[in-house]
Formats: structure tokens, sequence, C-alpha cells
């Protein structure tokens, strides 16, 4: 009973350490981002603070990331980049470990907000109406026509995050892009993070997570007659980087 009561009284302190440092953090480069955003017009600068953002977050819950793959990013293309989803850690340790730039896709509702709404959109973020599969399709083509040179767009492929830590089923939206506008998928796989804070989760766990980069995949002789192959050939290369047990106990 003890040991429950003072576990109980560590994870209550470990979360309220985290939503203090988001808070702070975000607070403390809001305005610059927003800034960023509204000054360039590529979003470029935005995304580069989003990275000190990122950065913070994992110094103050002592979670440590590496990267495997790099080379395998041809600088100054642009990528659709489709990954695994394990952990909302996912994001920060892809934003500071690709080191390159590319977008997210956002909810609508988000765009309506006075001034940040309009940073989102003046970065180049893609938003969509989740409800509308063909608004949602058509608002993806027209954002991927507004990216600057050499910016890609994340996809989670599964659609959300793994409830049980193994790699769901594949959605067709990255996929779906990656065909029409004729450009590169990069597969990445994200290890670790899961065991850093799981979904359904506010409590953290220091730890190491690893961003695993595998070579592109070229989409010219796809459609969408055969995406499942392009879909299932991805999702291969995904899994082949998994490794459930990372890192591996010394």
């Amino acid at each position: 009973m003890h040991t429950k009561k003072t576990t109980s009284i560590f994870d209550c302190i470990k979360t309220a350490w985290l939503l203090f440092w988001l808070t702070t953090a975000t607070v403390v480069l809001f305005f610059p981002i927003v800034g960023a955003a509204l000054a360039s017009r590529t979003g470029n600068l935005a995304f580069s603070l989003c990275r000190l953002w990122a950065r913070w977050i994992l110094l103050v819950t002592f979670t440590r990331t590496s990267v495997r793959g790099k080379e395998n990013i041809e600088k100054g293309r642009s990528y659709v980049i489709i990954s695994n989803h394990q952990s909302h850690f996912d994001i920060l340790a892809l934003i500071v470990r690709l080191g390159i730039q590319y977008r997210w896709i956002i909810k609508k509702e988000l765009r309506s907000i006075p001034l940040f709404g309009y940073a989102l959109y003046a970065s180049r973020n893609i938003f969509i109406d989740r409800a509308n599969r063909e608004s949602a399709i058509r608002s993806i083509s027209e954002g991927v026509n507004r990216l600057p040179n050499g910016v890609g767009l994340l996809f989670f492929a599964e659609g959300t995050r793994s409830p049980d830590g193994s790699i769901q089923k594949f959605k067709k939206g990255g996929f779906r892009t990656a065909i029409e506008k004729g450009m590169p998928i990069l597969p990445v796989t994200v290890n670790g993070s899961r065991k850093v804070l799981p979904k359904g989760s506010i409590v953290f766990s220091p730890g190491k997570i690893e961003v695993v980069i595998a070579e592109p995949v070229e989409t010219s002789g796809y459609t969408m007659e055969n995406i499942n192959e392009l879909m299932e050939r991805v999702r291969t290369t995904i899994i082949g980087n998994f490794n459930p047990s990372f890192p591996e106990k010394t």
C-alpha cells in the first residue's frame, strides 16, 4: 500500500512537472513563432523555432533521441513522410531528428483562432475537415501546391496513436497525395516513444527515442489502382525497422 501511494505521488509530481514546462515553453516561444510565421511566407523560420520548443520539452523530461539513416534524405527534395505513431513524443523526436522542413495536417477548427490560426496558415500547414473526406482530400491537394520548394508533408499513416504499441493498418491519405503529386515517400520508424509516454497517459518516464529513416520510395509507376501495393511496401519497410524492445536493457 505504501509503495502504491509513493508511486502515485511521484506520478503526480512528474505530471505537474511536464505541464509546467509545456506551459512555460509555449508562453515563451508563442509570440516569436507567430511573428516568424507572419513575417516569413515560407513558414521555414517558424518551423525552426518549433524545433527549439521540442528540444526544450525533451530536455526537461530527460528524454534522449537518436537517428539512423539520415543519409537517405536528399537535401532540398520534398517528401511525403510516412511514420508510425506510438506517442505524442513522436512529434518532438521527428521535429528534432529528421532535420528537414515539413508541414502538418491540422484540423480546420484551429484556423479560426485569431492570429494563431493565420500564423499556422501562413506557415503553410494544411487544414482539413476530418468529417468530410472529399473536402479533406481537396484541401491536402491544394495545400501541397502551397508548400515551398524542399518542404515535405508528414502523415501518421495509422491515423492515430497505436493503443497497444503494434503498428496498425495504414490509411490511404498520404499515399494518395504522394501518387497524385509525384512525390517520393520517406518511410520513417519511431522506436521507444511509447515507453516515454503511452497513449492515454499523462505521466512521462525518462527514456530514449530512436528515429529510423529508410530509403525513399519513388512513386512513379504507382496509381490508385495499385496503391495497396505501395502501402504494403512502405508498411513492410517501417515494420522492418520497428523494435518494440527499444531501448534494450543492459
